[in-house]
């Protein structure tokens, strides 16, 4: 089992929602400050990457490290294990792996995790329109915390994106209806990951994947947007 080390460039299709979470906020670790605003929930599957075809469902929440702000990735999922190594050895995302399959149905994607009970669901409507935007990801790594810059392009289109969750699930925080796109001819690049500070200056992934992000004590009340 290997993982590259990044950048990454990758193809495939998207599906990105923008959920109020409900219920007890959701932990950082330490060195990230939450701030207001919605969660990312992202399905996606690759068809082409440096580990090979996978499916990815990532979660995350609005946050900000010194000036910074970005996602931190609280959850991710993978079907591959060296996209599972790649992600935590690059980036210091908790990536795990996972039963995820990719569902077509018409113009409607899906990301089913069957054994958890977890489906993700987009709807499109509207015409598609050019997709090319920034994305910085905030995370902890075993050398602490790290940015993680990033860029995306292809074609969007507006949707509605359904998430059904078991009842006890964590993830039952944003169950139901919420605004968001899907991306066709996606491709994503994920450049290293960088320190807080100099930040012309990309860091070497760790040779043993991330310990475990320590996290901090219980966070003030968060409010969602969006």
């Amino acid at each position: 089992m290997s993982a590259p080390l990044a950048p990454w460039e990758l193809v495939g299709e998207s599906i990105v929602g923008l959920a109020r979470w409900r219920g007890a906020p959701a932990r950082l670790p330490a060195g990230l400050s939450r701030v207001p605003g919605p969660t990312l929930v992202s399905a996606t599957r690759y068809s082409e990457s440096p580990v090979g075809p996978f499916v990815e469902l990532v979660v995350g929440h609005p946050a900000r490290l010194g000036l910074r702000f970005g996602w931190h990735i609280s959850e991710a999922v993978v079907t591959e294990a060296d996209a599972r190594l790649g992600g935590r050895l690059n980036w210091g995302f908790p990536s795990d792996m996972a039963d995820l399959s990719w569902e077509i149905d018409g113009e409607e994607r899906a990301v089913v995790w069957l054994s958890r009970g977890l489906t993700v669901r987009g709807r499109p409507r509207g015409m598609p329109l050019p997709w090319l935007v920034p994305v910085r990801a905030l995370q902890r790594r075993s050398d602490g915390c790290v940015i993680v810059p990033g860029h995306q392009r292809g074609r969007a289109r507006l949707a509605r994106v359904l998430v059904e969750a078991k009842p006890d699930d964590r993830l039952a925080a944003i169950e139901g209806g919420h605004p968001g796109v899907m991306v066709a001819g996606l491709r994503a690049m994920v450049h290293p990951a960088r320190a807080p500070l100099g930040l012309a200056k990309s860091l070497v992934a760790p040779l043993r994947a991330p310990e475990p992000a320590v996290l901090c004590e219980a966070p003030r009340a968060y409010s969602s947007v969006g």
